[in-house]
């Protein structure tokens, strides 16, 4: 499996970068074809779109994207704690997107039903790959614990069920949440590891040197079957990696 690592001097470089790739995705699009991406939440995710929203909203072709999210908490839309609040107000309300492109998780219905219905959705909305709705770009950060998406240490069965979202509860809080499963976010065409500051840098080079133990984080369980997958890090992050 392809497996890179980029290390950025700042963040605003890593989001310079991150555009340049946006860019050059979105120019290779057909006519009447779309890009499907699926969002994440988190600090560095929220810097980067701000980051976008005041330097590309006109240099990029907002209008060929399908906005979808990897996960969200079971929370009303405009909760100080949604992912699609924090990604509406500082990326998708100062940026020419349609409406109509943007696809949110509902996390104030019932979860176990807004599980299967956004299954439903991805999967008419999404074109198959290998028998599964495959995202051009999956966008993913790494929790302290060695969670991905909403799949956290005591769920990761996720990556082995053949639903395409599931509910889960984060174990401190028992907030319930709506997440991918390792089913749609392994069959991703594209992988980008979103990762900053000196707090993740431990659990970055167990994850990404294969230490001992690295396989009970979900995170390490990320493999997409294409191969491509890129890990997206500043110097702070990267600091304890060995090469």
């Amino acid at each position: 499996m392809s497996h890179s690592v980029r290390v950025f001097p700042s963040r605003e470089a890593l989001a310079q970068s991150f555009a340049a790739m946006l860019i050059r995705d979105l120019d290779r699009i057909e006519p009447d074809h779309y890009y499907t991406i699926a969002l994440s939440g988190g600090s560095t995710p929220e810097f980067i779109f701000r980051y976008l929203s005041e330097n590309y909203a006109e240099r990029i072709s907002w209008e060929k994207l399908l906005v979808f999210w990897g996960d969200e908490r079971c929370v009303l839309p405009e909760d100080k704690e949604s992912n699609y609040r924090m990604a509406y107000e500082s990326l998708l309300q100062n940026v020419p997107i349609p409406d109509a492109n943007i696809f949110r998780i509902k996390g104030e219905d019932d979860p176990v039903t807004e599980a299967r219905q956004y299954s439903e959705l991805v999967s008419s909305m999404v074109p198959f790959y290998n028998g599964i709705p495959q995202f051009d770009l999956m966008l993913l950060g790494l929790g302290d614990d060695g969670h991905t998406a909403s799949i956290f240490p005591d769920r990761i069965d996720l990556f082995a069920t053949g639903q395409l979202f599931e509910v889960a509860v984060k174990p401190d809080t028992r907030q319930k949440r709506i997440t991918a499963t390792g089913k749609i976010i392994n069959n991703s065409s594209k992988i980008y590891y979103i990762v900053t500051g000196k707090g993740k840098a431990s659990i970055v080079s167990e994850i990404i040197e294969g230490k001992r133990g690295s396989e009970l984080y979900p995170a390490s369980r990320v493999m997409p079957a294409s191969g491509h997958l890129v890990w997206m890090l500043d110097v702070p992050a990267a600091s304890l990696l060995r090469v």
